[in-house]
């Protein structure tokens, strides 16, 4: 690339400063508009947040879960206690595994669908006040506006 001479260096001079003084007010210019943009996320910010293990845990549905789930825990002891009489260590030890992966998938099975209930409760939320991405409030530092009541009373109907 040619370099640019300038006949007279006094127009050299008022090109250079002119230039500058773009840069600058462009830096500024950026500057001023994000922190008008920041002060209005932290008063109307489209992010919420929410209490994500409130919200499962104080679901009506999983004190229903929690019931089922002892019940298949004692009822696999008793299955355990019982058969396991008969077997060698080795037996035991696979049956153990038999009767806690039961348990894992049934425990999987009974909490799958309070967590699409509370995903559809928070979409369903989110939606009404115009929020587009919600995140679970231990995640959050600062900021984002809490949808765990408005979510809750969704859920319970209360």
């Amino acid at each position: 690339m040619g370099k640019i001479v300038f006949k007279n260096k006094r127009n050299a001079k008022i090109i250079a400063i002119a230039v500058v003084a773009f840069f600058v007010l462009g830096v500024v210019g950026i500057a001023v508009s994000q922190s008008g943009s920041s002060k209005a996320a932290g008063t109307s910010s489209n992010i919420g947040k929410v209490n994500y293990g409130r919200l499962v845990t104080e679901n009506p549905e999983w004190t229903k879960m929690q019931q089922t789930m002892q019940t298949e825990y004692d009822q696999a002891k008793k299955d355990f206690d019982e058969k396991s009489k008969s077997m060698n260590d080795q037996e035991k030890e696979q049956y153990y595994n038999q009767l806690k992966e039961r348990l894992d998938l049934k425990e999987q099975e009974l909490k799958a669908p309070i967590f699409d209930k509370v995903n559809a409760a928070v979409k369903t939320v989110a939606d009404a006040k115009g929020i587009a991405v919600v995140m679970d409030a231990g995640n959050v530092v600062y900021g984002g506006q809490d949808l765990t009541d408005d979510v809750m009373k969704n859920l319970t109907g209360k």
